[in-house]
């Protein structure tokens, strides 16, 4: 979900040129020449573009005809740029969508529906919670391209010297802690503010922040507020590290866990790359990877992340074509093992999951919890729900708000988002 947070400068230009936006109708392709598409990829432009580029490049051999425009577009701007471009007709003709743009994007029509089409020739490979994840209305807007999760991490070796397990259920990761604490004098666990983060308690009370069937407003039900109850304990006991809700908390938390300062964290497989660089886990197999703990009522789990590729509805129908053809490329089989080797990110089909692949104990070991990963509602205004708990939770949690107060105005600020839910 958070992996393109950090990207920054632009590999290519913004300013697109006319010739680079699939919906012009001067597409600057010659005459019998090959077909120019351009494809807005919204990865890490350090960490991760190299790999698209030179499987751009292989695409291309392998496929005289089309021309591919390759655009890095910073994660965090991607968003308002393709809405920008797509309602102007100028939009490229690939997106690399974040799964929470696509119902957004369906509902105002700027992808095109792919069911029936040559990218979906082999949707019977992909997991079929992504693919669901990539609906809208009954459509399927998207060829799932990478996924990703949160799970419970840990260091092992730390676990080990202590005399404790993975934790269960958080009531388990608080004694955990706790032990941790008194045996090797380090923190077992340091939790984030973040609302994105704070989703698998939810989870774990089996309800979240909107019932989007029942068009009901949830994040201040008795249910929610046991689960942000849960979530706020686990700032406050032996061996639980007090939040921090600065500006910089997610690198703090991030740098404490890969040197062993701190024994656990929730945390995405973006993180994977980072994880080995830190002195904790030189020895990669020191990585723990266990589904978030449960909740009261058992239940575990934690929000589905990734991208799909999208192609634009406002493209001509050739542009849609070569369109089609390049996103079937980039999600095959072959290409989702090139990625994860590469990125260490998780592949969305199963035969992508090669022995060479899981020899990578940090992917290996999220795929074991993918099956623990809930699909976000296909409701347009979705994602942009954790905005109001980005707000309140750190004012919860560094005790400048009630959890009742902190919750009652997320509940009021999701209102605006979703008018015609009730509370």
């Amino acid at each position: 979900m958070r992996r393109g947070i950090a990207a920054t400068a632009l590999v290519a230009s913004l300013a697109l040129a006319a010739t680079a936006c699939g919906g012009d109708s001067d597409s600057g392709d010659s005459a019998g020449g090959p077909v120019t598409i351009t494809w807005w990829d919204t990865s890490n432009a350090t960490n991760e573009a190299p790999t698209y580029q030179a499987l751009v490049k292989e695409f291309e051999a392998a496929n005289k005809d089309i021309k591919v425009e390759f655009v890095n577009v910073p994660f965090d701007q991607a968003q308002n740029k393709f809405d920008t471009a797509a309602g102007s007709k100028g939009a490229p003709d690939v997106l690399r969508s974040e799964v929470g743009w696509t119902p957004a994007f369906a509902k105002k029509g700027f992808f095109l529906p792919l069911d029936g089409t040559e990218a979906l020739a082999e949707q019977d490979q992909f997991k079929p919670n992504l693919i669901e994840q990539a609906k809208y209305e009954g459509k399927t807007y998207g060829v799932p391209f990478t996924t990703d999760t949160l799970a419970f991490v840990y260091n092992k070796e730390i676990f080990e010297k202590a005399g404790v397990e993975a934790p269960k259920t958080w009531d388990d990761l608080k004694k955990a802690a706790a032990t941790i604490k008194d045996k090797t004098g380090v923190d077992g666990y340091w939790g984030s503010t973040a609302g994105y983060y704070a989703q698998p308690f939810l989870y774990g009370e089996g309800t979240d922040m909107v019932d989007a069937g029942a068009k009901k407003i949830t994040v201040k039900s008795a249910e929610a507020e046991k689960a942000y109850g849960t979530w706020l304990d686990l700032f406050d006991g032996k061996g639980l590290h007090k939040a921090d809700v600065t500006a910089d908390a997610y690198a703090h938390i991030q740098d404490a866990f890969v040197n062993g300062k701190v024994a656990s964290i929730v945390q995405g497989p973006w993180e994977i790359t980072n994880f080995y660089k830190g002195s904790a886990f030189k020895d990669k197999n020191n990585l723990g990877i266990a589904t978030v703990p449960a909740g009261s009522t058992g239940k575990a789990g934690a929000p589905t992340g990734g991208h799909n590729l999208s192609v634009y509805a406002g493209s001509s129908k050739d542009k849609q074509e070569a369109a089609l053809k390049f996103v079937k490329f980039m999600t095959s089989a072959k290409a989702q093992e090139t990625i994860a080797l590469k990125n260490s990110t998780l592949p969305t089909r199963d035969d992508a999951y090669t022995d060479k692949v899981k020899a990578d104990p940090g992917i290996a070991g999220y795929q074991t919890v993918l099956s623990a990963a809930q699909p976000r509602p296909a409701l347009p205004e979705y994602s942009s729900l954790w905005g109001p708990l980005d707000d309140e939770l750190p004012q919860i949690a560094s005790g400048k708000e009630s959890l009742d107060k902190g919750l009652g105005d997320a509940e009021t600020a999701i209102a605006k988002l979703v008018p015609d839910f009730s509370k």
